[in-house]
């Protein structure tokens, strides 16, 4: 019934169709009415997406149309530069999303906001908090604590490593966002994240639900045949108001005490009387910032621990260069970063060899386009295929071997593209916490490599070899799997036993 309600929708819109100034980008061809609802993927959609860029893909755009709703997806990192970039001005709008963003409710979080005044506010807020190195500095404390008690809680119960990297990235961004320190086992605020987090990945898959396609469908009631995504909407909204209450309410409460450490959110309310609407958009920059770093993080991190998992020649020679200039009579720490070039190389292939957002989050085009000869109508979706670009073996040479040394300067030969200008986004939609990011990566990095050997785990006499399996979803994860952590030495365990004081 769902379906033919959404054929009904679209006969009316072939009827008024105006004539086209330009044609589209190539791409499948799709049935009459309906388009291309069949060929659009569910499943690891960067993989058909990349298909598409090889089949139909001679100007690196790929173009389809599902119920009136056109779609173009960008292959390349020059296309993506060109209309993303150059062309900000039109090409950094946000689609409206029913799903996620109207039924779900995470329409008030930057990633969703229509570009526009409220969408500077949120982003003059975060870089005055994590914008530049000098004022991320101030959280360099608080990234040094928890880092540290995440190797210690590696080294007590390694075989929960991935509970451990959630736990340590929803505390750095909360102590930041909100002042908060969570507790060490299975603290609300970080558990809240997971579930609102999974529940946002899910929901905003490109493809994943008719009614981004057909908005009318909002309207039908739960009991509809084929509405299962209302109920769904409705329980996944429940968490997210949560998410956006709960800390915030926290920290009036703390301030109103007298005891509220420095945050993101105290430093927005102090010494103001806000309007509702002020109010409103505190509260949804820090639910922003806590929700960005709760989530991508951890499957960054992850990665790098898969990654030395199967790459053990890579692990010995970034721990022969912490070793050369750490030593071994300390953690190493962010004074350290500049002199490591190798661990440095570490993080960018990280970023490069596990696209955490393959598919980015789509753009939205304000007027009509022309680009290449090729029309781009207001209000289309612009997906930049950000797996394939940091998968693109004429950018990266074997993109699917973890190569540190494709980003240093070996024997003459030039670095290849740095990946943080794609793996970030896109002109003004660009991440804005990156710096956060690189910084949370690149210290649990160095760290895990001066106290922990990571290897392949023995069962039985045989040796288990992890299968890189991405997730499907807008954040991707690394598929579970095992590995071995021991520390390095009895030097390391003192190092990640001793108190956390800094």
């Amino acid at each position: 019934a769902l379906f033919f309600t959404g054929v009904g929708v679209c006969l009316v819109k072939q009827v008024f169709k105006k004539k086209i100034p330009a044609p589209y980008p190539p791409g499948p061809p799709g049935l009459p009415l309906v388009g291309n609802v069949l060929d659009m993927p569910h499943i690891k959609p960067w993989l058909t997406f990349t298909e598409w860029g090889k089949k139909y893909g001679e100007c690196n755009i790929s173009h389809v149309e599902l119920l009136g709703q056109h779609i173009f997806v960008l292959n390349s990192v020059k296309t993506a530069m060109e209309m993303l970039d150059k062309k900000s001005s039109i090409y950094s709008d946000r689609p409206v999303l029913p799903m996620s963003g109207e039924l779900v409710g995470w329409k008030h979080i930057l990633s969703f906001l229509p570009y526009g005044d409220r969408f500077r506010r949120y982003r003059k807020n975060f870089h005055r908090v994590i914008g530049s190195c000098d004022a991320l500095a101030i959280y360099n404390p608080i990234e040094e604590i928890e880092t540290h008690r995440f190797l210690k809680r590696v080294l007590a119960t390694p075989d929960q490593l991935q509970e451990h990297i959630r736990h340590t990235a929803g505390a750095i961004i909360l102590r930041i966002s909100h002042g908060y320190e969570v507790k060490d086992n299975s603290d609300p605020f970080v558990d809240l994240a997971e579930r609102a987090l999974d529940n946002f990945s899910r929901a905003t898959s490109p493809g994943a639900f008719m009614v981004d396609f057909i908005p009318s469908l909002a309207k039908v009631p739960e009991w509809f045949p084929g509405a299962g995504f209302k109920r769904l909407a409705r329980e996944w909204h429940e968490t997210v108001d949560e998410m956006a209450s709960a800390p915030f309410n926290f920290v009036k409460d703390q301030m109103a005490a007298g005891i509220a450490p420095k945050s993101f959110t105290s430093a927005m309310l102090e010494g103001r009387i806000l309007t509702a609407e002020e109010n409103d958009i505190v509260r949804w920059s820090a639910v922003s910032l806590y929700g960005g770093g709760a989530d991508t993080t951890v499957s960054t991190i992850y990665s790098l621990y898969l990654a030395m998992t199967l790459y053990p020649d890579v692990q010995k020679k970034a721990q022969a260069e912490i070793d050369d200039v750490v030593g071994p009579d300390r953690l190493p720490s962010f004074a350290d970063r500049d002199s490591l070039p190798y661990t440095e190389a570490i993080v960018k292939e990280v970023l490069r060899w596990n696209a955490v957002a393959p598919t980015g989050f789509p753009h939205c085009v304000a007027e009509d386009d022309i680009h290449d000869g090729y029309y781009i109508p207001k209000g289309s979706m612009i997906v930049p295929n950000i797996w394939f670009m940091l998968n693109n073996p004429q950018t990266y040479a074997n993109p699917s071997q973890f190569n540190p040394e494709r980003f240093l300067v070996n024997n003459g030969k030039k670095p290849e593209p740095e990946p943080r200008t794609i793996a970030f986004g896109f002109g003004r939609r660009i991440c804005p916490g990156l710096l956060l990011a690189e910084a949370s990566t690149w210290l649990s990095t160095v760290r895990s490599l001066a106290v922990f050997d990571i290897s392949k785990v023995v069962e039985n006499g045989v040796e288990i070899t992890p299968e890189v399996d991405p997730s499907t979803g807008t954040v991707s994860h690394p598929k579970p799997f095992k590995c071995s952590i021991k520390a390095r030495s009895a030097k390391a365990v003192a190092l990640i036993q001793q108190d956390v004081d800094y």
